[in-house]
């Protein structure tokens, strides 16, 4: 336990828990209205902004966080133009993420700094970078709970809370940003390769043992902490990369749990 007195612990610990609060309550709307692809779209495009961002020499997290949100809006844009054909916008952005982060990788000097976005280097967290996650994660929270009722009713009935007045486009927009800055932010510690993984599996794990909306939001926060937890231990002991570990943890739970399931 004596690592964990250490500043660098201390502050990849205080960032794990912020973390894996904001994955779970975005992955609990995203996997119920089966958009789990978006996680994938915003994270590639969150790379392409570390990309640019380790080329001008700005902090990748801040550059992450602009070109996700741009991304996220445009996803929005794009899903009003084809209504239906929703997809199409997710896999329009997700390619122009893996191009534009492939046209500024070969710019990029230090290919380690980018090797820690890709797989996540949660140990290596600097305190800029820890408030940063902090701040944001707060307003991810708020956003969450100040919208609980109107994302409740646009997950399961978007027609139904439009004729109900609630402002689905709005909501809409506003989740998707959200979704971005979870993504950018998690870039540093989790990896943006790995992600959206992370915003899947707590819900899926949650899914199998709770029986509504608000269980299975408290269930998948608590699993998502158990398996960041988990595996930043494994990491401060193991030279692994953490990103990767977290994830591997929660699939090991997953399956466990899969099996466990009584039969209906």
């Amino acid at each position: 336990m004596e690592i964990f007195t250490m500043q660098f612990m201390q502050r990849a610990l205080i960032t794990a828990v912020f973390i894996s609060v904001i994955t779970p309550l975005i992955g609990n709307v995203i996997v119920l209205k089966r958009l789990s692809t978006i996680g994938d779209a915003l994270s590639h495009a969150g790379l392409a902004g570390v990309t640019i961002g380790l080329c001008a020499s700005v902090n990748p997290v801040l550059s992450a966080v602009a070109v996700s949100v741009l991304a996220a809006v445009t996803i929005e844009y794009i899903r009003r133009a084809f209504p239906n054909y929703a997809e199409l916008a997710t896999a329009i952005v997700l390619s122009f993420g893996v191009g534009l982060a492939a046209v500024f990788s070969g710019f990029v000097k230090n290919s380690a700094d980018l090797n820690s976005f890709l797989f996540g280097s949660i140990v290596a967290i600097s305190d800029f970078e820890m408030w940063t996650v902090i701040l944001l994660s707060a307003v991810v929270i708020a956003a969450s709970f100040l919208l609980y009722r109107e994302l409740f009713y646009v997950t399961f009935d978007e027609e139904g809370a439009a004729l109900s007045g609630v402002p689905v486009k709005s909501v809409n927009l506003i989740f998707t940003i959200l979704t971005a800055i979870v993504v950018s932010v998690a870039s540093r510690t989790v990896g943006v390769l790995v992600i959206s993984s992370l915003m899947v599996v707590p819900v899926a794990c949650a899914m199998l043992i709770s029986k509504s909306y608000k269980q299975n939001i408290i269930f998948s926060v608590i699993f998502a902490l158990c398996f960041t937890i988990t595996g930043l231990i494994i990491t401060a002991f193991k030279d692994i990369k953490p990103g990767g570990t977290i994830v591997l943890t929660g699939i090991a739970v997953l399956i466990v749990l899969l099996l466990m399931r009584p039969k209906r």
